[in-house]
């Protein structure tokens, strides 16, 4: 489904001096089973096929591992940089103030698309929605004014006190995004401008009222 769309971020991303190189951490899903972690290698170099690109699916599993040097050297020059899902909160205190984390950012400042989905997407605000924790946490920050709902349209039927508390809850400052499954919010250029893509909608949540995006519409998240 997304393939299409990482083939263009990663295209971009050359355009821009990176290299077609797919690089994939599946951290978020770190505390897992050996079948899980294996599950999304699998899903790494089949994704890699997919684009006919060099592929590398990085064992970065705990926070020791964000230290390691031969990890920060492949993610520099990295055409797409893909954070899989999990535990946003086991993702964030993994890659927080490390090598790895700095390098991600880095890349991506120097042009490199950063891709995330479930996980990943929550841990890139500056705190995470708890939903099964008592209290918000800490995210990466790298988005710091957004905070992301991923499997929208799922999670208002698992879990629709917990939504409409957070929805209630989000501070002055804050983007609420809600974002469908098969469905991605896309950052075309180093501004407030986004556009949606996929199948599903991307919601914009706010106490007052919610306001629902479709594909190619613009965002504007200032």
């Amino acid at each position: 489904m997304m393939t299409a769309l990482e083939g263009e971020l990663l295209q971009a991303a050359v355009i821009r001096g990176k290299k077609e190189v797919f690089v994939q951490l599946p951290t978020a899903a770190g505390a897992e089973s050996e079948s899980r972690l294996e599950h999304w290698h699998e899903l790494g170099q089949v994704q890699g096929q997919r684009l006919a690109v060099s592929t590398k699916s990085l064992r970065l599993y705990k926070r020791k591992d964000a230290f390691n040097q031969e990890f920060v050297d492949v993610i520099q020059e990295a055409g797409l940089i893909y954070l899989s899902g999990g535990d946003p909160h086991y993702l964030t205190e993994s890659l927080i103030d490390t090598p790895v984390w700095d390098a991600i950012v880095r890349a991506w400042a120097s042009g490199s698309s950063l891709m995330v989905c479930s996980a990943g997407a929550m841990a890139l605000g500056s705190e995470i929605i708890a939903f099964r924790k008592s209290h918000a946490t800490r995210g990466l920050s790298l988005l710091p004014t957004i905070q992301t709902i991923p499997h929208y349209d799922r999670f208002l039927g698992w879990l629709p006190d917990r939504v409409s508390a957070a929805i209630m809850r989000v501070r002055e400052g804050i983007n609420l995004i809600g974002i469908d499954e098969n469905t991605a919010l896309v950052r075309d250029r180093f501004d407030s401008s986004w556009r949606v893509w996929g199948e599903g909608k991307v919601h914009l949540l706010k106490s007052s009222e919610t306001h629902s995006f479709l594909a190619g519409d613009e965002i504007d998240l200032t």
